[in-house]
Formats: C-alpha cells, sequence, structure tokens
C-alpha cells in the first residue's frame, strides 16, 4: 500500500519542497526551494501545537466563542500556545468607505482582571453593511466619545447622520453633525453588540472567561472586530495579511 504526503511549506504555503537530510533526532528534514525555509512534516510532529495550521485554527476558535482552556483542550495543546497566538496576533480593521448614510454610536461594558477594572469599548457600526467603522476604549465619558470623533476624522470618515442613544455625552460630542437620537435608531449597533458577546468569550455578561492582561484583551477585541468586518476567510489570509 502506498501513502502519498502532501507538504506545504509553512511559511509561504508553497508546494516546492524538497528532501534534506535528517534531523539529529532522526526525522527527516524538507527544504522549501522558495523561501529556503527548512522544516520538517505535520505528520513527523508529535506535539499537535506545532502543526503549521495550528495558528489559523486557534484563531478562528477564538472568533467563534471559545475560551482558551477550552481551545488548549479541544486542540490538545498548553494554554501557552493559546496565549502565545493571540500575542502574535496584530490586526486593525479599516474603513471600507470614506462616505456613510448613516453611523450609529453605542458603548460597551467589560472589565480586565476584576469586575471593577472597567474597560469601556465606544464604537461607530454601519447597520446596512454590518461594518465596525471604528473604536475605541476607555471610560464611560466625554473624553473618549470624542477620541471616537476624533479617530472618525483622522480616518478620513465621514457621515450624513451620526444615530445614538440619550446618553448626555453622545449627543455633546457629536455636536454639530445631524443627529438622531433614541433606542429606535440604535436597533443595529445593539444587535452587534450581541453579536460581540456571542464571538468574544471575554465580553460575556455572565460567565468565568475574562482578560487577566489588558493587552490580550484588546488583542482579542481587534482579531473579532477583523473577523465580524471581513466574515470568514481563509487560513492563508489570516496567516499572511496581518499588519
Amino acid at each position: 500500500m502506498q501513502i502519498t504526503l502532501y507538504i506545504k511549506c509553512p511559511a509561504c504555503l508553497s508546494d516546492s519542497i524538497k528532501k534534506n537530510g535528517f534531523k539529529s533526532y532522526g526525522k527527516q528534514n524538507y527544504r522549501c526551494k522558495d523561501c529556503k525555509r527548512q522544516f520538517i512534516g505535520d505528520h513527523a510532529l508529535t506535539y499537535q501545537g506545532c502543526h503549521s495550521q495550528k495558528d489559523s485554527k486557534i484563531r478562528h476558535l477564538m472568533v467563534r466563542g471559545s475560551g482558551i482552556k477550552d481551545i488548549a483542550c479541544v486542540e490538545r495543546i498548553s494554554k501557552g500556545k493559546v496565549l502565545a497566538t493571540l500575542k502574535k496576533c496584530h490586526y486593525q480593521i479599516t474603513p471600507k468607505q470614506r462616505q456613510y448614510d448613516c453611523l450609529e454610536i453605542d458603548e460597551l461594558w467589560t472589565f480586565v482582571g476584576k469586575k471593577t477594572n472597567k474597560q469601556w469599548l465606544i464604537y461607530a457600526y454601519h447597520r446596512d453593511t454590518g461594518e465596525i467603522v471604528a473604536y475605541v476604549w476607555g471610560k464611560r465619558d466625554l473624553n473618549t466619545v470624542k477620541k471616537l470623533k476624533a479617530k472618525l476624522k483622522a480616518l478620513g470618515v465621514s457621515c450624513a447622520r451620526i444615530a445614538s442613544d440619550t446618553w448626555n455625552s453622545f449627543v455633546t460630542g457629536f455636536k454639530g453633525f445631524t443627529q438622531v437620537i433614541g433606542k429606535f435608531s440604535t436597533v443595529g449597533i445593539e444587535g452587534n453588540n450581541c453579536t460581540i458577546r456571542h464571538r468574544v468569550r471575554r465580553a460575556f455578561r455572565r460567565s468565568c472567561n475574562f482578560s487577566k492582561k489588558l493587552e490580550n484583551h484588546f488583542k482579542a477585541f481587534d482579531l473579532a472586530f477583523f473577523y465580524i468586518n471581513h466574515g470568514y476567510v481563509s487560513a492563508y489570509f489570516l496567516n499572511h495579511h496581518q499588519v
């Protein structure tokens, strides 16, 4: 019985591979003809976390509401591997348009370490396309709202109307814009808040899952927002289109 192995380079995903001797511990070594990377095939790996496609799968599980321990248990890898994959993520969203008819603004409560350490997310959402246009972190106050307004301006985004609830900081912060005030105008972003809480385990209201480090907290949301904006993306895209 003949078994055919299909091997790709873990760095550039090229299938232009040749054998390149053996490792000191006896396993077959391969060399990529394109990027010159040396590696051993996934079939020879004994630890699951070393497989070339494992990082991509970890990221996909993260944006589908799985916690660190859950991923480690299901994939038979260490929690350190899952956290290391998160730390390597550098995703940032950019607006798909420069002109929007209406942007909905709302805030979302999260915490890091303990519930007294609140981290408020304030962001702009476009209901028609389901796009998260821009977001900022900070306290639940007027200064954070002004940070969001400044970020939209820096990104070159303009809109005909701003929709928000009756919170005074929203009304004051976006003075000068045509505003639509009231809960009836923020149905889209309220629904997206539910989507975020399903996508990011750290955002669950009643859960033992929460971030212990601020950096990991922000990276988890960066990854989820990138996923929400772009939908299902291939492992190749996630591996090679980080910014």
